[in-house]
């Protein structure tokens, strides 16, 4: 209807390719437009000035042969001053541009192992923005950004490279459990040696005190009764601690049996054993 009338309408962001007698005559910024059909006039069509974005997957090799595809996206937009080029030289504008990407990166990869293609990226992807800016900007193009978005390795090499960081943290787990297992059993170690030291000392600690308790009873038992030496008070204090020894034996519910030869003797011989094992622990202590 517009058309009838001789007005177009050109939309916000867009620009209109006006001919004349199927030659290119102007281009019409956004607003209303007189156009002539009866002199020759014509709309040959709209052009978009808006970021348009084109997502390109690309299948190429490593340099240690992992295949691998690479995702990259490219936001281009068409230049006002250079309409009449977008809209006349180019008949498939995404085709081209997926060629360009694919010459770059079928030609940057290849020079890069596996991990360096994670690590360079960025200069992929800044390879490919340099080619198409020179490339596109002749056919009225601006290249707004170049990203590489993913990089996808084949799904065995992926499981491969998953199990070998996978199998180096559990090495690194595991040294760090034996380390501290090691640690641990440093620590109970030198708990036992300081364990068994004071244990040591109080034993003989002990020993010492039953040694000078002997001798005070001894040497007052002595002084008390006359005519007594101090053979015949530790006879007589180890007959004691044998009678005591045996009436506990025979208290204690849980005492297994024990045969100790009894009898006037036998009484005589064991305190001459507590005797001589008591004075030699005092003679090896001192």
């Amino acid at each position: 209807m517009g058309q009838a009338l001789c007005c177009i309408q050109v939309d916000q962001s867009t620009v209109a390719i006006r001919e004349t007698f199927g030659k290119f005559d102007d281009v019409l910024d956004p607003g209303c437009h007189c156009l002539p059909w009866f002199l020759g006039s014509q709309l040959a069509g709209h052009l978009s000035l808006r970021v348009q974005q084109l997502d390109v997957r690309c299948e190429t090799k490593t340099k240690d042969n992992v295949f691998v595809t690479v995702v990259a996206s490219i936001q281009y937009r068409a230049l006002t001053e250079k309409a009449a080029d977008a809209f006349y030289k180019l008949s498939n504008t995404r085709a081209q541009i997926q060629a360009y990407v694919f010459d770059v990166i079928r030609a940057s990869v290849p020079k890069l192992d596996l991990d360096s293609t994670f690590e360079q990226k960025n200069e992929i992807a800044k390879a490919v923005e340099e080619e198409l800016e020179k490339a596109m900007s002749a056919y009225g193009y601006e290249i707004v950004q170049t990203l590489i978005v993913d990089i996808e390795p084949d799904e065995h090499v992926k499981r491969a490279m998953n199990e070998i960081n996978a199998a180096a943290r559990l090495r690194v787990a595991a040294n760090e459990k034996a380390e501290a297992e090691k640690i641990l059993q440093i620590k109970r170690a030198e708990g036992e040696a300081e364990s068994k030291y004071l244990a040591g000392l109080g034993i003989a600690r002990q020993r010492q005190a039953i040694v000078d308790g002997l001798r005070d009873s001894v040497l007052a038992f002595s002084t008390n009764v006359p005519g007594t030496t101090a053979k015949d008070v530790m006879d007589m204090v180890l007959v004691t601690q044998y009678f005591d020894t045996m009436k506990e034996i025979g208290a204690s519910s849980k005492s297994s049996s024990v045969f100790i030869p009894h009898g006037p003797g036998a009484v005589r011989d064991i305190a001459t054993q507590i005797r001589d094992g008591l004075l030699q622990a005092n003679t090896t202590e001192l």
